[in-house]
């Protein structure tokens, strides 16, 4: 008889955090370039209930019943017999593929392709809350010319900066030596101003709505990460070869990126879809045990109470990340 873990799941499109069903299904069987992953903790990202929204319909999830989420971290329990990098015992932070997800669970299987080494200075909690958050951050300010080396001294633009992606984004925008503005709620100024942010602009206020930089800079770099805020919006603050990286895929925003790129304007606008790399993992988890980079925890909830998190995710209103605790307490 095949041994059974305890696993959040939904069975079918929509339905929400009420749609969450809490099961016991069989351990997953790593083949034999995969491993299996005992889960310490995971995180919800904002991907992961608009899959269960249909924003990937019909290509994602793979099949239902479907066991959510991408990040997580872990201890290995057991690999596969190509496996040569990793060892039942290792301490780990894996991404997820997106299609099969699997981190809302006791067991998860993993790439090693995704996988990095967690070192012990660098908690559970913290490991499993990088891999969408950190890397999507880090992919759009590389992206956009920020290589690490202190050569980058442009104006940097982070909106809605007290998310997942926002709070990572203002640090590793100054570990790349930008000069960084942000955009949050009030209530988070101090905490954004923390985090090493240059200027920050209440989103509310009438400079805020304008994303006027208080030192009169145009923005070279912008990681937008504000479904309220538009290309539109930010074009009048863009330098003339300034680059977008929007965070929202929706259809609008994809037409408005394939029209500007058949425009002569030398400003541009993309849609950013993560490309997991274990090198890029490995390196924020280097910032981490370093002190480069701290994650800000908004909540933890136990799997049991899954589906409170996903609601906190869904409602909005995060500050930082939304943390999965599963034998991490």
């Amino acid at each position: 008889m095949a041994e059974l873990m305890k696993a959040v799941q939904y069975s079918s499109y929509g339905g929400g955090p009420a749609a969450l069903q809490h099961k016991e299904i069989p351990v997953p069987a790593p083949d034999a370039k995969k491993m299996l992953v005992k889960v310490e903790a995971a995180s919800v990202n904002p991907v992961d209930w608009k899959i269960q929204g249909g924003i990937g319909r019909p290509l994602l999830p793979a099949k239902f019943p479907h066991t959510p989420g991408t990040d997580i971290a872990g201890e290995v329990v057991k690999v596969g017999s190509e496996v040569k990098d990793f060892a039942p015992g290792d301490k780990i932070v894996a991404w997820l593929d997106t299609k099969h997800g699997g981190s809302l669970a006791e067991y998860a299987v993993a790439s090693p392709k995704y996988s990095v080494v967690r070192p012990s200075e660098v908690s559970p909690i913290d490991g499993a809350c990088l891999p969408v958050a950190g890397l999507t951050a880090l992919q759009g300010l590389t992206n956009g010319g920020m290589n690490f080396d202190g050569s980058f001294s442009g104006n940097v633009l982070i909106t809605a900066a007290s998310g997942g992606v926002g709070t990572y984004g203002v640090q590793i925008a100054k570990i790349g030596g930008a000069h960084v503005t942000a955009t949050c709620g009030e209530r988070n100024i101090d905490l954004i101003k923390s985090l090493g942010a240059d200027e920050v602009l209440d989103y509310k206020t009438p400079e805020g709505k304008k994303l006027i930089s208080p030192s009169g800079k145009k923005y070279d770099l912008v990681l937008n990460t504000a479904s309220a805020v538009s290309f539109a919006d930010i074009q009048p603050q863009l330098a003339p070869k300034g680059i977008v990286f929007e965070l929202n895929p929706t259809p609008k925003n994809l037409l408005v990126a394939a029209a500007r790129k058949l425009s002569l304007s030398k400003q541009r606008y993309n849609v950013l879809l993560l490309a997991a790399e274990s090198r890029n993992l490995e390196l924020l988890v280097n910032w981490v045990k370093e002190g480069k980079l701290r994650t800000i925890i908004d909540s933890k909830y136990p799997l049991a109470k899954a589906e409170d998190a996903w609601k906190k995710s869904k409602e909005g209103h995060a500050v930082g990340k939304v943390v999965v605790t599963v034998t991490e307490e």
